[in-house]
């Protein structure tokens, strides 16, 4: 495959992940442009989850490499890929429940100093209005979608250059679900950021993919722009 260097801000090249004795990730290449929707899909225990903590610095990857920007990140830890414009919002939210929700938002914040570090980006809550309307709410408290709105304006605040979801639509009510895709259309919309989305919701995914890339057993078995997506026959490689 022949990567165009400079156009991606994100490079993944030949990358091998074992587990125990498994092959987990397998010989894994792709991009993330800025300005476009990224939509990887599979089914459960494929090793989409894997694929995203390696590229966040929570687990090392075997061999391959990760290029941010035209470098090799492979050794830098997962704040030091957050510091340099990276963002990841995991499986599961994963919000302070305890903590405010403004609370919860200056923690996105940590990359900063100064007064830039005290004051939630006013673009957060223009993108997600009810997180103004419940600031002085606990992230506890809130419902999924909405935990899940917090979980996604908590990655913005640090203003990344890439945002990987990890299915922002589990366990969420499909009025959420709207609002959220049409925010993740916004932020692409605005050509600087890569959008990073792994994503089992077929629906939703087609709905946004600029291009896709389906992952079986640890391969990246089918790619494609995102238009082609009913053409080429993925709702079936991803069907449960």
């Amino acid at each position: 495959m022949t990567f165009i260097w400079g156009a991606e801000m994100l490079q993944v090249v030949e990358l091998n992940q074992y587990y125990g004795g498994s092959h987990i990730l397998r010989g894994l290449s792709f991009e993330a442009k800025p300005g476009e929707i990224t939509c990887l899909l599979g089914r459960n225990g494929v090793g989409k989850t894997t694929l995203l903590k390696c590229l966040m610095g929570l687990i090392p990857a075997k061999s391959g490499e990760i290029r941010w920007h035209d470098n090799v990140i492979n050794g830098r830890k997962p704040h030091q890929r957050v510091q340099a414009g990276i963002a990841y919002v995991p499986q599961g939210r994963e919000i302070f429940p305890r903590l405010t929700v403004e609370e919860n938002l200056l923690m996105g914040l940590a990359r900063f100093s100064g007064a830039q570090a005290r004051t939630v980006p006013e673009e957060i809550y223009q993108l997600f209005p009810v997180l103004r309307q419940m600031k002085a709410r606990r992230g506890g408290d809130l419902s999924g979608g909405q935990q899940q709105q917090l979980a996604i304006g908590r990655a913005l605040a640090c203003k990344p250059q890439l945002l990987i979801l990890d299915e922002p639509t589990e366990g969420i009510q499909p009025s959420v679900i709207k609002e959220i895709g049409a925010v993740i259309r916004q932020l692409a919309g605005k050509g600087e950021m890569a959008i990073l989305l792994v994503e089992q919701f077929y629906d939703f995914a087609a709905e946004l993919a600029d291009s896709y890339l389906v992952m079986s057993r640890g391969e990246i078995i089918q790619r494609g722009a995102g238009a082609d997506m009913a053409a080429e026959g993925v709702r079936s490689l991803v069907a449960i």
